[in-house]
This record gives C-alpha cells, sequence and structure tokens, in this order.
C-alpha cells in the first residue's frame, strides 16, 4: 500500500533539534526495522515488532521529540504506521506503537483505515487527557480487528482500559532477576493479565538473567537484543534462547508427565531360556503384551509373580497416574506400573512412591 503522502507533506518542516535534518527531506528517511517477538513457552516467534529508524545520527526518539516540537507529532505518527502496515509478516503478528493522545488525529485515523487483523496496536505511556475519548478509540479498534498491548503503568493509571497485551518496560526487566521487588511486581502484572485474559510482553530483554527472571515470573513473551535482533525484514529469534527455551519445555512437559519418572525394566518372554533376571522382570505373553510382574518380597526375598491390571502411556499426567495406580486392588495397590510408549512397547516401570513424591512437589 503506497504511503499516503498528504499524510506526511507537512513533515518538510525544518527543526531546532541537533541532528535532525528537515522533517523530513524525503518520506524515504523513515524506514521500518523489525524485531521478533518470542514465546518463552516453546522459543516459538509470533510475531515482530516495527520500529522507525531515521538517517543520521539522531535516535528515533529525537526525530518523535523534534516532530512534536514542530506541531507534526501525528503526521510523522501515521507515516511510521501507513509504513509499517503496507508491509506486513506472511505469518505472525505485527506490533506497531503509537501515542494514546494520537489516536484522534485525522491523519493517524486514515492511517489506521485498513484491514488491522493480526495487527497489535501498542499504546504508549504517555499522559491521557480525554479517558474516555480513548476508551471509545481503543473499542472501536478492536471491532476492527486489532489487538491492544497496554503498557502496566497506563493500567495502573487508567484500568478500564481493554489490554490484550500487558507490557513490561525494560527499566523493570532490567535487573528483573534477584530482585524481589521488581519480580514481585512481574509477578503481579502476570496475576492481573491472567484475570482480564492477558498476556505480558517483556520489553528490552539483554542479559541470561533477566530471561531466567521473566521465565520464573511466567511473564509469556519477551522481545530485546537477547532474544533477537532487529532487521530489515522479519528475522529469526536467536538460536541459542531458542534453544534454551525448547529444551525447558521439554523438560517441564517430561517432568509433569509420568516420562520423567521412569526406572528399566527387563522383560522376559515365552520361548527364552534364560529366566535368571534381576527383579523385577516384566513377563510378556505370547502377543507381547504384559501379563505378569515377577517381583521379590522384601521380607523373605523369595519371588512371586503379580498380575498387571494396569498399563500407563508415558504421557500420563502425574496426578492421573497416581490416581489410577491407587485404585488398583489393595493387594497390587504398591505395585511398580509398566509405562508404554504410542506403539505400546513397554519402556520402563514407574514406582507409586515417586509418583506420590513427583505429584506432592508440583
Amino acid at each position: 500500500m503506497p504511503v499516503d503522502q498528504t499524510c506526511v507533506t507537512d513533515l518538510y518542516e525544518p527543526t531546532a533539534r541537533t541532528g535532525c535534518r528537515p522533517l523530513l527531506a524525503d518520506p524515504d528517511d523513515l524506514t521500518v526495522v523489525h524485531s521478533p517477538v518470542v514465546d518463552l513457552a516453546d522459543g516459538s516467534v509470533t510475531g515482530w515488532t516495527a520500529a522507525a529508524r531515521f538517517p543520521g545520527t539522531a535516535t528515533p526518539d529525537v526525530w518523535f521529540a523534534a516532530a512534536h516540537d514542530a506541531g507534526l507529532a501525528a503526521p510523522l505518527q501515521a507515516l511510521l504506521l501507513q509504513t509499517a502496515l503496507a508491509r506486513r509478516p506472511a505469518t505472525g503478528r505485527l506490533h506497531v506503537a503509537v501515542d494514546p493522545w494520537l489516536l484522534g488525529a485525522p491523519v493517524v485515523h486514515t492511517a489506521l483505515r485498513v484491514p488491522l487483523v493480526g495487527v497489535v496496536l501498542e499504546l504508549t505511556d504517555a499522559n491521557v487527557d480525554d479517558e474516555a475519548a480513548l476508551l471509545r478509540r481503543c473499542t472501536v479498534l478492536r471491532e476492527r480487528g486489532a489487538a491492544l498491548a497496554v503498557p502496566a503503568a497506563l493500567l495502573h493509571r487508567l484500568p478500564q482500559l481493554p489490554a490484550d497485551v500487558v507490557l513490561l518496560p525494560a527499566p523493570l526487566v532490567a535487573g528483573l532477576a534477584g530482585d524481589e521487588r521488581r519480580t514481585a511486581i512481574a509477578v503481579g502484572v502476570v496475576a492481573y493479565a491472567a484475570a482480564a485474559g492477558a498476556t505480558v510482553l517483556a520489553d528490552g530483554v539483554e542479559t541470561d538473567a533477566e530471561l531466567q527472571g521473566l521465565l520464573e515470573a511466567g511473564v509469556h513473551a519477551a522481545r530485546g537484543w537477547l532474544v533477537g535482533p532487529t532487521a530489515d525484514g522479519y528475522g529469526p529469534a536467536a538460536p541459542r534462547v531458542v534453544r534454551t527455551l525448547r529444551d525447558r519445555a521439554l523438560r517441564s512437559g517430561t517432568d509433569a508427565t509420568v516420562a520423567g519418572l521412569l526406572r528399566p525394566v527387563r522383560t522376559w518372554s515365552p520361548g527364552r531360556d534364560d529366566r535368571q533376571l534381576t527383579p523385577p522382570v516384566l513377563v510378556l505373553d505370547e502377543a507381547g503384551h504384559p501379563a505378569t510382574l515377577s517381583l521379590v518380597d522384601a521380607r523373605t526375598g523369595a519371588w512371586f509373580e503379580a498380575p498387571v491390571p494396569l498399563v500407563l502411556p508415558v504421557d500420563t499426567p502425574v496426578a492421573e497416574a497416581l490416581h489410577r495406580a491407587l485404585a488398583r486392588r489393595p493387594a497390587l495397590r504398591f505395585d511398580p506400573v509398566p509405562c508404554a510408549d504410542a506403539t505400546g512397547a513397554v519402556v520402563g516401570l514407574v514406582r507409586v512412591e515417586d509418583l506420590a513424591g513427583a505429584a506432592a512437589a508440583r
């Protein structure tokens, strides 16, 4: 979608801000780069954040401040929105920041007159003069398909804002790990988001310690130098962080099921000559299915055979597995339980005492 030049004509004005040549000497002076937004549950990229870049040494904050001083904040905001929304990613969501007080400006309204499904409009933490008008505008934008991301500080001042995403600012994220007060705030924001049906996105993640602190606080998503660099296109997340998050997800999923509690099991089937195996031994029938368990009486040292009324899939949740094991008849209640993979092959045993310990720890 071409940029509407009527929105940006007034940007070609001189400014006193050092490093900002006339706003703008050319509309192509504003370019858009993207940084990935990463789901902390599994390391997947859920979208990208669009950010403005300008020529010269002045930072984007300086350019936007210069536009504000010159009375050109709305046209520059509209140019950013138009440029970002004109080229969206094929998959995932596009996050674009917008000052809440500019949502009522005609040029910004025009820039947003496009399909907004898959767009996350991120309100900045700016002062709001007309709260009722902002609420109406946000409601309309959501009805048109946009999701709203709202800074935690703005929600504190205006809790009735309909947030789909709650933003944790970079200054809070910095030094989060090991800081009980910062962690308490993050945990509180996560609790609020859960009650509101929203997710939490942390900004400016730069260190492994910060990432670990976010994981411990239960934050849902993150962006920043550590998790994925800014690029001209729609780049991937940092491979090292993705591996860390995926490994963590795998461990978490395993720990929640009997797969993380398996002990080795020896099997014996009809036709084998050697039965001299160390117990416990799982005896298979002619079809290869578990038939009995050969166990040893701890008091007498004598072998005995116990039937196998229960075989658990390895992805059975710990709590469910414990319930099913204890539901067996009393004589068998504390016998180990065979566990099978998706093909039905037995891959190990789980002990009832291990199930009870894992359930108590969760």
